[in-house]
């Protein structure tokens, strides 16, 4: 890749795109920061005037319009897009029965439908605009997106969702693109998507009557991660020079976890799928359709 490279950033207002725009630029690459409200950004817009590195732009990712023109945009400021950090997305805690329709529905706009927008955008300019052909999608998911947690199920769902949409990209395009693809699963870390976007439903009283379930648990370990004072919070700047580290490498993985947590969600998933499979096998056997029975 040409340097300076040029990153595409989604959902740059707080977080790991916050955190990930400023260490990019602080590198000398260029980023165009996207994001449904760019007056978040003014400091840092001063902060780069007259360097050009810094482009911002309004985008819903939710409005498929809105990520075709912002790409656009973004490709006729520099003549190509080498990096886009898909990363735009929030949280929901409770339980399945407890969250209402319009809350699910919307939020899988923006971490499925939104995620979606943003990839097929990404693998066009990669493939069709940018000479060299090439360039690299780092999708943002979740330890959730890998196994689910009690609390937490409609999250879990649209990061599922999302996973098998970029996997399925993975294995759809053509190797000559030169197009690399990887999905980012972080544990817990403190940025305010845990401390102040998510939205905690009240609890259903079915569940409410019983501390001990899943999902009650849950909520109670979710309550200090809101203020900041739980130890299971990791570091985001620490976990951001991780992204950029990944960002240099000529061939990424495919999926990589953050944190021991994550780590643990991975290898409790990898030996529940193993154990399933290793004592179902009849139930695969004798199934071939006999055209003369």
């Amino acid at each position: 890749m040409p340097s300076p490279r040029v990153w595409f950033v989604t959902g740059s207002s707080t977080g790991f795109g916050r955190t990930l725009t400023e260490l990019a630029l602080s590198k000398g690459d260029r980023v165009v920061a996207t994001l449904r409200k760019p007056h978040v950004l003014d400091e840092l817009v001063k902060q780069y005037e007259g360097k050009d590195q810094l482009l911002v732009l309004k985008l819903d990712v939710t409005k498929r319009d809105e990520v075709e023109s912002t790409f656009k945009t973004a490709f006729e400021k520099w003549g190509r897009i080498d990096i886009v950090f898909s990363n735009a997305g929030w949280g929901i805690i409770g339980e399945i029965e407890s969250t209402s329709e319009k809350a699910a529905r919307d939020q899988m706009e923006a971490n499925f439908w939104g995620a979606a927008w943003v990839a097929i955008e990404a693998i066009k300019y990669f493939r069709d605009f940018n000479k060299p052909v090439g360039g690299k999608l780092m999708h943002m998911s979740s330890m959730f997106g890998i196994d689910v947690s009690p609390g937490a199920g409609y999250y879990c769902a649209t990061k599922f969702a999302s996973e098998a949409m970029i996997e399925a990209i993975n294995r759809e395009v053509d190797p000559s693109w030169n197009i690399k693809v990887t999905i980012l699963c972080p544990g817990w870390f403190r940025t305010p998507m845990v401390m102040a976007n998510p939205v905690v439903e009240p609890a259903h009283p079915a569940y409410a009557a019983n501390p001990n379930l899943p999902s009650m648990l849950v909520r109670q370990v979710f309550g200090p991660m809101q203020t900041g004072e739980s130890p299971l919070l990791g570091d985001p700047k620490k976990l951001i020079q991780k992204f950029w580290d990944l960002s240099l490498l000529e061939e990424m993985p495919l999926h990589v976890p953050f944190g021991e947590d994550a780590r643990a969600c991975f290898e409790r998933r990898y030996k529940e799928l193993k154990a399933d499979f290793e004592a179902t096998e009849r139930y695969s056997q004798n199934l071939t359709f006999d055209s003369k029975a």
